[in-house]
């Protein structure tokens, strides 16, 4: 049955076990982007309920820790097997939390259980896992791999179902206990989710607190009882965890941002690239994802062929449809918020205002893009905008716009393409469309990026690892980063 958004529902935390609101009772409101009308209310939690999710989480890592890699690898299973039936309700909560399109967020409800099998997997394989070491003399050594101990986990406003898994799963696999604490601008999924999860788990063992990080964010991360932080997030976020932990030996993961190059060389395949150039950018969630291809690179001699043929395809009639985001008759939700709308809009008329070329889009707003659809005319929308540059000296092409705008920019050589593709403080992701062999892999090789995608584009799976380097971050969500080695030295006479 469909969310009723008519009538405001409030929800709770999850901290060791119950559903609570926070201790002084204040609240805080979701808005539902594409109408920007309040449609939920979440808890404005306090440090006081910060201090009972922490001791929650510590007191259950006892237990949790104390089962064997096989107990608990059985729980993550159990969660893989009963999530579908919630699927439905999850996807709508967020696409009324942050904007995704219902249809486009289909495929997620099977990452999510497929994460929690390779978790259940993992937590047995990680579990047994160790190596034996050959010392000198009569000695004889070996390592094994212990939790870590309660780890915070802060998810970002764009994707916090996915995230609130990769971070949960393998750190549940490893032995450790969790608290989540999901932006304020998106915090009802991550809610819910926790109220599902805590009818699988022992009590305690995951925790959901939903709140301000300016108020609560410092009090988590850099509370004594925390042994780990793992953030998907912004830049400013990282460093304000970096100086609240610095008193502290706290282990740090960071996901953070990306100006990722795309970059279509002349022996591609034009059609094959131009889908990948469109779908890097402009249909994952109104271009809101952390590795969108959002500086696309065309070599010179076909640069005016990709251009008209991807100007062609966004014009066309029917591919661009705004509206409900539980219609999957829609094909493009808003920002997310209005903050990152207004940051959006704010360099699209930078560009206006330079006299950069828009090679298409360059409009938005409710009242000019759904102007009869009266209940949408307040919502946070932008239409795909394709800004056309000769240079990478641009504020458009260097900073993270982090919505459905993109900058094309011509290149010669293929020394060039490197060049260009590594000019930038980022280094999250990097897509490379070639139908030469040698060149693909020296590309992979030369472009600093936690991942390069070769004639292909934001593929993420429990296969690989999936983080940054520069200031893209550091470390991933795998179970191996939730654990640390422990070392026996044993003398054998």
């Amino acid at each position: 049955m469909p969310i009723n958004t008519s009538a405001l529902k409030t929800y709770s935390n999850v901290i060791n076990g119950e559903l609570t609101e926070s201790s002084d009772g204040r609240t805080s409101d979701s808005v539902n982007p594409a109408t920007g009308k309040v449609w939920a209310q979440i808890p404005r939690s306090t440090s006081d309920d910060a201090e009972r999710a922490i001791q929650g989480a510590n007191k259950a890592f006892h237990e949790w820790s104390g089962l064997s890699a096989r107990e608990r690898g059985d729980y993550l299973r159990k969660i893989g097997d009963s999530i579908l039936p919630y699927a439905s309700e999850l996807l709508e909560l967020e696409a009324l939390n942050n904007g995704w399109v219902l249809d486009e967020y289909q495929y997620l409800a099977h990452v999510l259980q497929e994460i929690w099998y390779d978790a259940a997997g993992a937590a047995v394989h990680v579990g047994a896992q160790g190596k034996t070491v050959k010392t000198k003399d009569k000695n004889f050594s070996y390592t094994l791999r212990k939790p870590y101990g309660v780890v915070v986990g802060i998810l970002p406003w764009n994707a916090p179902l996915f995230t609130f898994t990769i971070k949960a799963a393998y750190a549940l696999a490893a032995g450790n206990t969790v608290v989540i604490k999901p932006s304020e601008q998106a915090a009802v999924g991550s809610l819910r989710y926790g109220e599902i999860l805590k009818e699988v788990l022992p009590v305690g063992t995951v925790n959901v607190i939903a709140g301000k990080g300016s108020e609560i964010g410092d009090y988590l991360v850099s509370h004594e009882l925390v042994r780990k932080v793992s953030l998907t997030g912004s830049k400013k976020t990282a460093e304000m965890i970096t100086k609240a932990t610095a008193h502290l030996p706290t282990s740090l993961v960071f996901e953070l941002g990306g100006k990722s190059p795309n970059i279509v060389f002349e022996d591609a395949d034009i059609d094959q690239a131009v889908q990948g150039v469109i779908q890097g950018i402009f249909t994952r969630n109104a271009g809101q994802i952390c590795v969108a291809g959002s500086r696309i690179l065309i070599q010179r001699s076909i640069f005016d062929e990709v251009i008209d043929k991807v100007k062609h395809i966004l014009q066309g009639e029917g591919y661009v449809k705004f509206g409900d985001t539980l219609d999957t008759g829609n094909t493009m939700g808003p920002i997310a918020n209005a903050s990152q709308y207004e940051k959006v809009c704010g360099f699209i008329e930078e560009a206006k205002a330079d006299g950069s070329k828009i090679i298409v889009g360059g409009r938005y707003g409710g009242e000019t893009l759904l102007p009869e659809k009266d209940e949408y005319q307040k919502g946070y929308w932008v239409e795909p905008t394709l800004i056309q540059f000769e240079t990478q000296t641009n504020r458009l092409t260097r900073d993270e716009i982090f919505g459905p705008v993109g900058v094309v920019i011509p290149f010669h050589t293929e020394e060039e393409a490197v060049q260009m593709a590594n000019d930038t403080k980022f280094g999250l992701a990097a897509g490379v469309w070639t139908q030469n062999l040698g060149r693909a892999h020296r590309l992979v090789d030369q472009i600093e990026a936690g991942t390069v995608w070769v004639n292909t584009y934001g593929i993420i799976g429990v296969d690989v690892p999936f983080g940054g380097v520069k200031e893209s971050g550091y470390g991933t969500d795998s179970i191996l980063e939730y654990t640390q080695e422990k070392a026996c030295i044993m003398n054998m006479n």
